[in-house]
């Protein structure tokens, strides 16, 4: 039994050996060589100059600023407008609930590059629907989205928090469904209001299946790559709108910085390990509600 156990498991291991643990420890090593466009055959283990080079380069600290605000204002309005209208289909007076649900969750089931390079084009400065609508309704000049740095890193942000509110909306209302209604129909006898039920009850019940989502939404928020260089294209204006994952990829593929960046993606790496930690560990997210 055993054996046939361990048959069935191999694969599997072979391949999490293959497409995980061996590209991580190989990370690790170059992380402390200096591989770049000069030493590609023939470099070297050099210890940690590349993480004191990492920390002493003024951009990281200036790109590691704006992957904070990048992270923390989109994981705001994920689990702000994902619970809002959570807590909207969630009503007995909503027609049409599985139609509604279908259109909200539409941003999250198209391809992220698909969503990225269209949203792109309604941020066209000329004929871009953004642009369009501000003209229309708001009766404002266009806005120059894609040139300048301001309102190119607000466009990646428009663009990722209209992708990201559907995961959440997902998650909440599975909390929801879980929530007994004899609570609500105990809190309406006592007369506490709409706002008082949800701050009493919803809230805190729905406090153990949210913890680990919001966990999960800003390690996927900090690492998203696609939409801030998609949206952005590259990283323009003059490379002023990198997070630190397109900020490693712009290091390693194009200026052939290779030590370096597997360098700093090592430094990623320990940031969200000891957020993600210290995150669970204060919130108490693996702890049942009562």
């Amino acid at each position: 039994l055993r054996w046939f156990m361990a048959l069935l498991l191999g694969p599997a291991i072979v391949l999490i050996l293959a497409v995980v643990a061996y590209p991580f420890f190989f990370n690790v090593v170059l992380s402390l060589s200096n591989m770049n466009i000069y030493h590609i055959q023939d470099w070297r283990v050099i210890g940690f100059q590349q993480y004191a080079a990492v920390f002493a380069e003024p951009r990281f600290w200036e790109v590691l600023f704006k992957t904070v605000v990048w992270t923390v204002v989109n994981v705001f309005f994920h689990v702000t407008l994902g619970v809002f209208l959570a807590v909207i289909l969630h009503q007995k007076f909503i027609r049409g609930k599985s139609f509604w649900r279908v259109l909200l969750i539409l941003p999250w089931a198209l391809p992220q590059y698909i969503t990225a390079l269209t949203w792109r084009g309604m941020f066209n400065y000329e004929y871009g629907a953004v642009n369009l609508a501000i003209a229309k309704f708001m009766n404002m000049a266009p806005v120059a989205w894609l040139t300048s740095p301001v309102e190119a890193f607000l466009a990646a942000i428009l663009t990722n928090v209209w992708l990201g509110f559907p995961f959440m909306m997902v998650v909440a209302l599975g909390g929801l469904q879980s929530i007994p209604q004899e609570l609500y129909e105990a809190a309406d006898v006592d007369g506490a209001s709409p706002g008082r039920q949800f701050w009493s009850i919803t809230a805190p019940l729905l406090k153990p299946v949210m913890i680990p989502a919001v966990t999960l939404g800003m390690v996927w928020t900090f690492n998203n790559v696609n939409v801030v260089w998609l949206v952005s294209n590259g990283g323009e204006p003059n490379d002023q709108t990198h997070i630190l994952v397109s900020f490693v990829y712009e290091a390693a593929f194009s200026a052939y910085r290779f030590g370096w960046a597997a360098a700093l993606s090592m430094v990623i790496f320990a940031i969200l390990f000891t957020f993600t930690q210290f995150f669970l560990k204060k919130t108490n997210a693996t702890e049942a509600a009562y």
